[in-house]
């Protein structure tokens, strides 16, 4: 099956810790003249690397991997190769997991039971810089933001500025020494902060808390939401 494409072809990176899933994916994306895998890597520290040195389009990779966490490597690899972006396959669909590929960067989450011509679809349309979300995924978490949302909203406007700060942050992945640096904050003051925001904002998780700030002030990162969605049926 062939994606039609008037540019250079897409050059993809494939990142999974197991091998047979690679070779599998090298196999189908090397039909494609539209495509160019230009490397692997099994681990984190190899995806980051190999980013760097090959310059991908897009690194197609799994959540979890050898050595650490997909979501981590994401946030590296666009930290320092900005122009590259990524693009999750993975078997994992939990919210937390969504939410994270998203807060730390991520174009695009698909499942891997995704058919062929989505998962081409999918490459192209992250290449070009549009974000996409599995059908599969959408709709429990647009529910749940939803719900968040609501739950939210008015918590959220009784923080105070530097906590809207402090907030704001977290959303970008910063570590509490990070963010105690950035604000002239001692470590102690900083956690105290972020658990009086996780008691407003009735959340446990880092994630949780930032994904209420990108909804509210940046509802351009939720294009992945909205965009067109790939499925059994696309065409």
């Amino acid at each position: 099956m062939l994606i039609n494409s008037t540019t250079v072809p897409v050059k993809v990176l494939i990142v999974d810790d197991h091998e047979v899933v690679r070779v599998g994916l090298q196999t189908v994306l090397s039909r494609q003249s539209s495509i160019h895998v230009v490397g692997e890597a099994a681990t984190v520290e190899d995806a980051i690397r190999e980013s760097c040195d090959l310059k991908p389009d897009v690194v197609l990779m799994d959540v979890r991997l050898s050595g650490g966490s997909g979501v981590d490597a994401c946030r590296a690899i666009r930290s320092s190769c900005p122009n590259t972006r990524v693009l999750f396959l993975t078997s994992y669909q939990d919210d937390e997991a969504v939410l994270a590929a998203v807060i730390g960067g991520a174009h695009g989450y698909l499942l891997k039971q995704v058919n062929v011509e989505a998962l081409l679809r999918a490459i192209h349309a992250v290449a070009q810089g549009q974000s996409i979300l599995d059908p599969a995924i959408t709709q429990p978490l647009l529910t749940r933001m939803r719900s968040q949302r609501e739950e939210a909203s008015e918590p959220r406007a009784t923080l105070s500025s530097q906590q809207q700060r402090v907030l704001a942050l977290v959303a970008e992945g910063k570590t509490n020494k990070e963010i105690g640096s950035s604000l002239e904050l001692s470590d102690k003051t900083v956690k105290n902060y972020i658990r009086f925001i996780f008691q407003k904002l009735k959340v446990t998780r880092r994630a949780q808390a930032a994904a209420f700030f990108i909804r509210d002030s940046h509802p351009e990162k939720q294009v992945g939401l909205h965009a067109p969605l790939m499925t059994e049926k696309s065409h």
